[in-house]
């Protein structure tokens, strides 16, 4: 990489204390607006794109920060502490950035797209639901079509988060018409080549800012654009394990958020009352530590990638049922666990916590964090859980 094309805020000390800054002075300021209106969290998104974050996950030869799983999930969770949908964008984000830097080196074309996307900042998106399918990513209908070096592919999908949005979409099809639906590939399609036609609304609980309804995507551009490889592998080794260690990492940052709130109230409590000690520092005390177990859950997943991905042994590791059911018991504990420990902290806070117009309110967060369990269904994860565990050999 030539240093003279780097930009010089491509390191992750520099990026957190950024993230930081944008999570308190921007995100946390129209997180309510965000919420209240449905709408794009548009600002943040900015501040992240001048602050150079979008590119974290991008090789440091191509110019990016070259961050790690554990960092990725640093800079989630601290947005996330703002504004939950601001840290599901981000999240998502770099789930489709780490598919692209992991899986499309060997193009020419992915490798240009990402010195490009270091330069302008590109917003990514995905589209992986899909009519028909029943919420299964791992099965597609539409097929993408080859024609003299072109790529053709329409798809109707189920929900779209924040595609309208985006600069370019990551989209999921079968590999061509006489494929099976489980043999699929990705394909960047970008702002410029594709036609969306909304075709539901976002008027959701939670994560309104991701902005998710259904669209109808029309596209077209060169061959290339088609990540080489297959799905399967770039589902096992990248996919899962980025949606799955990111979403807890932000997940936990929005009970982190109900938890600082909670503690705020008891320590204004015990000011109150010198000398004592509230009836609810215990119940603090006890959800403090049920977030801490939750953090140390992600961490401790995400270190372990990390120390796995650069290698090539790591990669085929990645890919046996005993990584498969670490990464769905990750998704199903830590999204379990976030709304309990926000419904905990909105008992420690009463009534205030329940109000809208108060600076202890935590509607919101309550809200975002119930979204985790549904975002690929903890039902469907079970099963999936269930039926390795058949045949998996080193089950307890």
């Amino acid at each position: 990489m030539n240093p003279q094309l780097m930009r010089p805020d491509q390191n992750f000390a520099g990026l957190i204390e950024a993230t930081r800054k944008i999570a308190g002075e921007v995100a946390a300021q129209h997180a309510a607006d965000v919420d209240a209106r449905s709408r794009f969290p548009s600002e943040t998104v900015e501040a992240l794109r001048a602050a150079g974050v979008l590119s974290a996950a991008v090789p440091r030869e191509l110019g990016g920060a070259g961050c790690g799983m554990l960092e990725l999930a640093q800079l989630c969770s601290t947005l996330s502490q703002a504004c939950g949908s601001s840290g599901m964008v981000l999240a998502m984000h770099y789930i489709q950035l780490g598919c692209i830097a992991r899986h499309g080196l060997e193009s020419d074309f992915f490798r240009s797209f990402l010195s490009d996307l270091v330069q302008h900042q590109y917003v990514l998106a995905s589209i992986t639901s899909e009519v028909g399918t029943y919420g299964d990513t791992r099965s597609s209908i539409c097929a993408v079509e080859r024609r003299n070096g072109q790529f053709f592919l329409n798809k109707d999908a189920t929900t779209g988060s924040y595609c309208a949005h985006a600069d370019a979409i990551l989209v999921t099809c079968r590999r061509d018409a006489d494929a099976s639906a489980s043999d699929q590939v990705l394909v960047l399609v970008k702002k410029e080549d594709c036609t969306l036609t909304q075709t539901t609304s976002w008027d959701t609980m939670g994560m309104r800012g991701t902005v998710s309804p259904g669209f109808r995507l029309e596209s077209s551009g060169p061959e290339h654009q088609i990540l080489p490889g297959s799905y399967a592998d770039s589902s096992a080794q990248t996919m899962v394990p980025f949606s799955h260690i990111l979403w807890a990492s932000l997940w936990w940052g929005i009970a982190a958020d109900a938890v600082g709130k909670a503690a705020n109230f008891v320590r204004g409590q015990a000011r109150q009352k010198p000398g004592t000690v509230p009836p609810t520092a215990t119940r603090l005390a006890e959800v403090s530590m049920q977030l801490q177990t939750m953090k140390q859950n992600w961490q401790s997943a995400a270190t372990d990638f990390d120390a796995l991905a650069p290698t090539a042994a790591g990669q085929e590791e990645l890919l046996t049922i005993g990584w498969a059911l670490r990464f769905n018991n990750l998704k199903i504990s830590c999204s379990e666990a976030a709304p309990q420990i926000v419904h905990r902290a909105l008992q420690i806070v009463g009534i205030l916590g329940y109000k809208n117009d108060s600076p202890f309110s935590l509607g919101r967060q309550y809200r975002d964090s119930l979204s985790a369990s549904l975002m690929i269904s903890n039902d469907r994860i079970a099963a999936k859980s269930a039926s390795m565990l058949l045949v998996f050999k080193d089950a307890p």
